[in-house]
């Protein structure tokens, strides 16, 4: 149904009362959006106009096979982990302790050719003490003591070889701040200068910098104490800023969350029924490798309630109350009998704002034994994202992150492997009885439309274009579409007059897609993949 005349009066009449300001508003909303050749995912609701019927859904990595266990002398409170994949080889750093001190924080390394199957290489670049001599794979020891050292491959086109590695670490009343570190191979690292980096912050969670490909420019985001106002709590949370050259940084700014996060501040230990209470432990932001414009974020959700009825039904509950039982500072009894954490999805198109999923995106897991703490190496997410063969024969690729978990609290920690399709991580949706998405006005560079999609074996898809005022297009009407269903990542949208679309190309349309028991992840209109000869 579209707007009648009457209606239409009636809106710019509303306009006129309202003023110069919901005239702007309105216009910025029908400003097409430039989406050229880029791949959009459904992780937020930039390209949404409407949902009738349908909704956006949050889709939950699957567990898999345990990567590795953390049973080394060396290998004592495991975390901070960083990923990615380098040419043929996955790449994984994390924190190890030789001791219970800051000095005796160590940075190790593993690998793998699959990114299931990991090896410790024995590097004998430092030595774990006593007998256990150079005979590990420790890539990091000394001052400062950094126990959250976190590497990138820098893919700056003008970055010196001899700095394609690149890491930052450091908390500001143990090294002064954070330190930046640089590498030729990954493995031998050096400190970069002879001061921290000119950021400020308490920096005592896993701080990341990366380049960003798209904006050219490096960017950072990092923890530090926030003092609540009426938008957003007292509590841990991120801050950002970015560099053209890894030196000068631009004056630090707090994220700012849509819908805007709401939490209890550290003092807060109330039971609010809603249970909406978190802090950003960590962040995890990170540029989506398939859509580099779009900034991916897995915050770790800190979360505090108190000692509730719930607390006493949660494993290990005499540990529990010992851990409770302890005092901190101040006389206050301590967090770790009580606080819990799990891993939590956000979106941004500016790397400053970001759309955040309410619910968790992983979350502890059935209850038994060692799960469901804050302290003991629980549902810890290791930043970065990397590509995997799937296991059925034929199939695509898949995108594999790891999350940490233990047995008990007392034992060694343990980095398990989870799986999602690509471009998975959230869907608009609808059921059987059919739903339709409607989508802002957009103008587009190509000439096919391809999506990534799913149905049941008798749900379907159908895609109309119209023109920006909502009017269908002839050729591209709803009943035009031929019927698309399957589970495809690049499925070629056709009408019946086939898949070109280059006519549209450059001009401001609309996209109102009907799904019935389906889900729609991603779409990208592209040119057809151009096929070449032996001789070419």
């Amino acid at each position: 149904m579209y707007p009648s005349a009457l209606t239409a009066m009636f809106i710019v009449f509303a306009a006129v009362l309202a003023g110069p300001a919901w005239i702007a508003a309105a216009e910025q909303e029908d400003t097409p959006i430039d989406i050229s050749s880029r791949r959009e995912l459904f992780v937020d609701r930039h390209l949404i106009d409407r949902l009738d019927g349908a909704r956006l859904v949050l889709h939950h990595p699957q567990p898999r096979e345990v990567s590795l266990t953390f049973d080394q002398p060396w290998e004592r409170n495991v975390g901070y982990m960083t990923v990615f994949r380098d040419g043929g080889t996955y790449r994984l750093y994390y924190r190890g302790m030789l001791g219970n001190k800051d000095e005796d924080c160590a940075t190790c390394y593993a690998e793998s050719q699959d990114g299931v199957h990991w090896t410790r290489p024995k590097l004998g670049l430092f030595d774990a003490g006593k007998e256990r001599g150079k005979a590990n794979n420790i890539v990091w020891r000394g001052p400062p003591s950094l126990e959250n050292m976190t590497p990138f491959r820098d893919d700056n086109p003008a970055c010196p070889a001899d700095q394609k590695y690149k890491a930052v670490g450091g908390v500001k009343w143990v090294t002064g701040g954070l330190w930046a570190f640089v590498s030729p191979d990954g493995i031998h690292w050096r400190k970069l200068g002879e001061k921290p980096l000119p950021l400020a912050g308490n920096f005592d969670s896993q701080n990341v910098v990366f380049w960003d490909a798209v904006r050219g420019e490096y960017r950072a985001y990092w923890r530090d104490h926030r003092r609540g106002d009426n938008k957003v709590p007292d509590g841990r949370d991120v801050r950002t800023a970015v560099s053209k050259d890894f030196i000068t940084w631009s004056k630090r700014q707090w994220l700012d969350y849509d819908p805007s996060r709401s939490g209890a501040t550290a003092r807060d230990q109330t039971d609010d029924p809603s249970g909406d209470h978190h802090q950003f432990y960590t962040n995890g932001v990170q540029s989506y490798y398939r859509a580099p414009h779009l900034l991916l974020g897995f915050p770790q959700r800190y979360s505090d309630r108190g000692w509730t009825a719930s607390t006493d039904a949660l494993p290990g509950l005499e540990h529990r109350r010992k851990l409770a039982a302890k005092h901190a500072g101040g006389g206050r009894p301590t967090r770790d009998g009580t606080a819990l954490t799990d891993v939590m999805l956000m979106a941004s198109r500016d790397g400053q704002r970001f759309y955040v999923w309410p619910e968790a995106f992983v979350r502890p897991g059935i209850q038994r034994a060692g799960n469901w703490w804050y302290d003991a190496g629980c549902n810890w997410y290791t930043w970065g994202l990397v590509e995997t063969s799937s296991p059925y024969e034929g199939a695509p690729p898949e995108l594999s992150l790891y999350v940490t978990e233990k047995e008990n609290a007392q034992a060694a920690t343990r980095l398990r492997r989870h799986t999602l399709r690509l471009d998975g991580f959230a869907s608009v949706h609808a059921t059987l009885e059919g739903g339709q998405l409607v989508t802002r006005p957009l103008v587009f560079s190509g000439s096919r439309l391809e999506i990534n999609f799913a149905t049941s074996a008798a749900g379907s898809l159908r895609i109309e274009i119209q023109h920006k005022n909502g009017r269908p297009i002839p050729g591209f009407e709803l009943a035009e579409c031929q019927l698309q269903y399957g589970d495809q990542l690049d499925r070629v949208v056709s009408w019946k007059s086939g898949p070109d679309v280059s006519e549209l190309a450059g001009k401001p349309i609309r996209l109102r897609v009907e799904l019935k028991d389906a889900d729609l992840y991603a779409m990208q209109f592209s040119q057809p993949k151009r096929i070449t000869s032996d001789n070419e």
